[in-house]
């Protein structure tokens, strides 16, 4: 799965622990939610420094689409919540 994020590229997210992927994605969700703003954008960094430290950046000329696209960190609640689907932004595989 190729997974970009606003402002700084795809990155492959195939070989990564995809239960806490799916962890921080769910917090991200469970903050909009409930509308707390400051929770949404500490589990958003959470979940986009989990996404650039393993995941694999995908080369620049790779002319695919992402699968899933997640916010910049610095993403506003509604920013963010315009860019949740009813999974979060990473389908649940369950």
């Amino acid at each position: 799965m190729i997974i970009r994020i606003m402002g700084e590229g795809q990155f492959d997210i195939a070989d990564v622990d995809q239960n806490l992927l799916q962890k921080y994605d769910n917090q991200v969700e469970d903050a909009v939610d409930v509308g707390n703003e400051e929770a949404a954008k500490n589990a958003l960094l959470a979940l986009h420094d989990y996404v650039v430290g393993h995941g694999k950046p995908v080369s620049d000329d790779y002319l695919g689409s992402s699968d899933v696209v997640v916010p910049f960190v610095d993403a506003t609640l509604q920013e963010i919540t315009e860019l949740l689907t009813g999974e979060g932004f990473i389908p649940d595989p369950a």
